[in-house]
Order: C-alpha cells, then structure tokens, then sequence
C-alpha cells in the first residue's frame, strides 16, 4: 500500500496548475454525437484533431464562449488548458459497421462508469426542451426518490446527470 506522507501545501504547490480537463467518451458516429452535444446541450465544438495514420478523431467540447485568435499551435494549446472539457473520440468505420453495436456505457452489467453531469439554471425547463428533441430519459426530474434532478442519455447511451445548484444543495441537505 502507498503513504501519502506530504502536507496539504505540499501537495497543493506540486500541483499547482493541475486542471480536470476531460471526460473521453468513444462514440460510434460522429455526426448524431456532435448533434446533440452542440444543438441539445449547448456545448461549442473547440477543437476537432484527426489522427489518420491510427484512424480516429477526438472531438472536444465544452461551454467557452469565445475561441482565441491566433495559429493552429496556439489554438491546440488553449483547447488543452480548458477545464472540464468532453472529448468525443471517433474510431473511423464504426459509424458504418452494422455488426458494430457500440460501445458499453458503465451503467450495464458489469457496472463502472457511471455519468457525465450538466449544470443547468431549471432542470425542468432543460427537460421539457429535451423532450421536443426526444431525448431519452433514464430518470425524469419527478421521477424516483431523488426530485429536481434528472438522467438523459447520449446517442452512444451515455448517461448525463441534470442538475441545478439550488436543487442538488437541497437533495444533499435533505440527507
């Protein structure tokens, strides 16, 4: 077993800097992906990167407003300083392959990753707009033990958590 023996400002100097920058989530097309990244939940495609010697594409996404000036360098490296961003990484052919079922999004059996989550100002309004979309739901705002909250899932089945700052402060002080 490792001991962590550092202080809480050691440990804060040496990671002075560090950023959550992504969740990578493989997809099999990229084009009802991004659809629904950018058009459902409002996220802005940063920067898209093919690589085809290895034939894929990461995609990032995220909620930046404003995209620097600048070359591509300099581009690449402010997508990569972004916090809390989702890359979307598309290996070529998936998207048409009909014995390609997709890939397995943690909340089959055997269980591991469990969900993005996607703070919203009123779950309820975000939810009535998805609907006119038909996303799917694992868990509408009303639904279960946990009100104010809800569950969505992408078009690879990801599951997203909506939530709101107010209604998730008032579920977890409920406890």
């Amino acid at each position: 077993m490792t001991h962590y023996n550092e202080s809480p400002e050691q440990i804060a100097q040496a990671t002075e800097g560090y950023v959550m920058q992504q969740t990578m989530l493989r997809i099999k097309d990229p084009k009802p992906s991004l659809a629904f990244y950018e058009n459902v939940l409002g996220m802005k495609l940063l920067g898209k990167y093919d690589f085809p010697g290895m034939q894929f594409t990461l995609y990032f996404l995220g909620y930046e407003q404003d995209m620097p000036k600048g070359d591509d360098k300099e581009k690449t490296q402010w997508v990569f300083r972004r916090p809390a961003l989702i890359e979307l990484t598309h290996n070529w052919g998936t998207e048409n392959d009909d014995s390609f079922t997709g890939y397995h999004s943690g909340n089959e059996e055997l269980k591991g990753f469990g969900h993005i989550g996607i703070s919203v100002p009123d779950v309820y309004a975000a939810c009535e707009r998805f609907a006119k979309y038909d996303v799917e739901f694992v868990k509408k705002p009303d639904g279960g033990s946990m009100k104010g909250l809800a569950f969505i899932k992408d078009p690879d089945g990801y599951w997203i958590e909506i939530l709101s700052p107010e209604g998730i402060t008032d579920i977890i002080q409920s406890q």
